[in-house]
């Protein structure tokens, strides 16, 4: 299969939604799956104890892989990509302004998930080579990974997930998360650890507000890979599975694996207690596996510059993925992470008002005509921002992102109905 030529503003034509639930359970299974995922699971892991920690991954997963699914049908009904169907409910101009946020945040975390492969391969290449070969070099490193995830991007998602995942990329992860597992099996006391404890420092809630981030960032990305979905019953049910059980499977073997080798909690301890599995090739597929994040924030940040400039998505994610490179090699990275935090939280209740616009309102038909600005949506979505950034500063124990989702929804839903002139008719 070659790699497909597509505008980011076209619709998908059925001859190329081709992929069905057992494709779109690997991609998902395998972006649910990774290395920052393990490291989030580490985060839990002190303040919640094992116990809990299950309890609030459990919780947030499913949630938020149920939501993250229906936004994906979004995709497969309509045929276009996550920021171009954003028009539908935010007008033709209201919709540059979260491909811009988009475009910022996917171009910063294709830059850190290379920097995270780079120093987990690095680290590993020490142990092996010792700390001055080459192995152990970060910049050739970043510069290899940068190559591979650009690579993957410009083939785009019908040949990455066909070619690359369902012939033999999940089965070489599911073996590693399997060896992983074991191996946690034969040397933790799981029944001690079930019993100790959290230590207090963090609340069950903000675990569970943790937790339900991971899917929910891929809000913005989802419909770009399920509008080449056969249908929607493909899509929900491939989505949310693969999702749900990569998810809380690595993050709930990031918890287990801190609380039983790692406790000190320095940064390369769970990298250091997991590079002890099986001679490290667990973590070494596990960080393969990286790529296909990176492999995501790239091609979905190149569809939305096609929102805004006359390229392919490949000339286009050429281009980023070698910007995503240089910024991991060269931009100095600490601030810049908490801009991105910023901007993802406007993700979440933007998409309480696209999935009640979507599902409730114009119960999944396209409006014929789209006006230049949905200022509905934009007030709706507005207040779920302020939601969440006052929820987040003066009541922080409680957690920010399902609620904000909800009161932007409500307010959708209020404002759509007084101003839209009720709901659109159904589909035929």
């Amino acid at each position: 299969m070659t790699p497909v030529s597509y505008s980011p503003n076209a619709v998908i034509g059925a001859d190329q939604r081709v992929l069905g639930g057992r494709d779109l359970f690997s991609l998902w299974f395998s972006l649910g799956v990774g290395l920052m995922v393990l490291q989030t699971g580490a985060l839990l892991a002190p303040g919640l104890g094992l116990a809990h920690s299950l309890l609030a991954i459990g919780l947030g997963t499913l949630v938020g892989v149920l939501l993250l699914a229906a936004a994906g049908i979004i995709g497969t009904d309509t045929g276009l990509s996550a920021m171009a169907a954003l028009r539908q409910s935010l007008g033709r101009h209201g919709a540059a302004l979260p491909a811009l946020l988009n475009l910022l945040q996917l171009v910063g975390w294709g830059a850190f998930e290379i920097i995270v492969m780079r120093d987990a391969a690095s680290l590993l290449g020490a142990k092996a080579f010792g700390e001055g070969s080459v192995a152990a070099n970060p910049l050739a490193w970043t510069l290899l990974f940068g190559v591979l995830v650009t690579l993957l991007a410009v083939a785009g998602p019908l040949t990455f997930v066909r070619r690359v995942l369902r012939k033999w990329g999940i089965w070489l992860l599911l073996g590693a998360c399997v060896w992983l597992t074991l191996n946690l099996l034969r040397q933790a006391d799981l029944a001690a650890l079930w019993q100790q404890a959290g230590d207090g420092s963090m609340p069950l809630a903000v675990g569970f507000d943790i937790a339900i981030a991971m899917p929910l960032s891929w809000l913005p990305l989802i419909a770009d890979y399920s509008r080449f979905s056969k249908g929607a019953r493909s899509t929900f049910g491939g989505t949310a599975l693969g999702f749900f059980f990569g998810n809380l499977w690595l993050m709930g073997l990031g918890v287990a694996y801190t609380l039983a080798f790692a406790p000190s909690g320095e940064a390369n301890a769970l990298l250091l207690a997991l590079a002890g599995a099986g001679l490290g090739i667990p973590l070494l597929l596990i960080l393969l596996d990286e790529s296909e994040n990176a492999f995501a924030d790239i091609h979905s940040a190149a569809v939305s510059v096609g929102l805004l400039a006359a390229l392919s998505v490949r000339q286009l994610a050429l281009g980023i993925g070698v910007l995503c490179a240089l910024i991991a090699a060269f931009a100095p990275l600490a601030q810049y992470q908490n801009f991105l935090l910023l901007i993802g939280s406007v993700f979440a209740p933007l998409f309480g008002v696209v999935l009640v616009d979507h599902f409730l309102l114009r119960q999944r038909a396209a409006r014929a005509q789209l006006p230049a600005l949905g200022w509905p949506a934009l007030v709706a979505w507005a207040g779920g921002v302020v939601t969440y950034h006052t929820l987040a500063n003066l009541y922080p124990d409680l957690g920010a992102t399902l609620p904000a989702l909800v009161v932007a929804g409500v307010l959708q839903a209020l404002l759509g109905r007084a101003f839209n002139g009720g709901p659109a008719p159904a589909r035929a």
